[in-house]
This record gives C-alpha cells, sequence and structure tokens, in this order.
C-alpha cells in the first residue's frame, strides 16, 4: 500500500468553492481506482466520489452529485475533486484513498484535509 497527501482543503462561506488534490506514490495492487472519503464531525467515514484508474464511470454519493466533480492525472497519479456550491453539510475532513471492488478503501489512509464551509 501507498501513502497518499491530500492537499486544498480550507475555510469557506456556503456557495464557494474549493479544490482538493492527492498524489499516490503509486498504485495498490488489486485497486480500481481512487477516491475521495469524508468524515463530517461525530459522523463516519463515507465515500464522495470515486474515479476508476482507466474507463469506467465516476462515482459520485447523491448528497454530491451535480457539484462537485472528481478527475484524474494518471501520469501523476494524482486526482482532483473540485467542489462548487458548497453547504455547511460538507464541513468534514476529507480523505483520499484507492479502493478495491464496491468502492471498498485500502488501510491506507493519510492524514486528510480539513473543509469548513460557514452558513
Amino acid at each position: 500500500q501507498v501513502p497518499l497527501v491530500e492537499s486544498g482543503g480550507g475555510l469557506v462561506q456556503a456557495g464557494g468553492s474549493l479544490r482538493l488534490s492527492c498524489t499516490a506514490s503509486g498504485r495498490t495492487f488489486g485497486t480500481y481506482g481512487m477516491g475521495w472519503f469524508r468524515q463530517p464531525p461525530g459522523k463516519e467515514r463515507a465515500i464522495g466520489a470515486g474515479i476508476p484508474w482507466s474507463g469506467g464511470s465516476t462515482y459520485y454519493a447523491d448528497s454530491v452529485k451535480g457539484r462537485f466533480t472528481n478527475s484524474r492525472d494518471n501520469t501523476k497519479n494524482t486526482v482532483y475533486l473540485q467542489m462548487n456550491s458548497l453547504k455547511p453539510e460538507d464541513t468534514a475532513v476529507y480523505y483520499c484513498n484507492q479502493y478495491y471492488r464496491r468502492l471498498s478503501p485500502t488501510s491506507c489512509w493519510g492524514q486528510g484535509t480539513q473543509v469548513t464551509v460557514s452558513s
């Protein structure tokens, strides 16, 4: 498993935008892609978006569909999460991770990046 480094979080007002980046030093054997998981205060971590390494559709949770865009640069093993029309309920620590089938994450988590949306 390879370490991941997230960046780009911060404080933004509702309706604003942020762009997160995540770079992996390599690909974990058997993974299907890389995704963004988020953990709101007092809640469990859950996937928000996932993009396959090659081909296929990008997954978006219903709560972010239409507002977030997940993209990748395979040459850099980097994924991006463009977050628009942010809402206070998007406040969470955001983590990227590679995932296996059924969007199951590996056990290798980065430190995450805090996103805070004020109302």
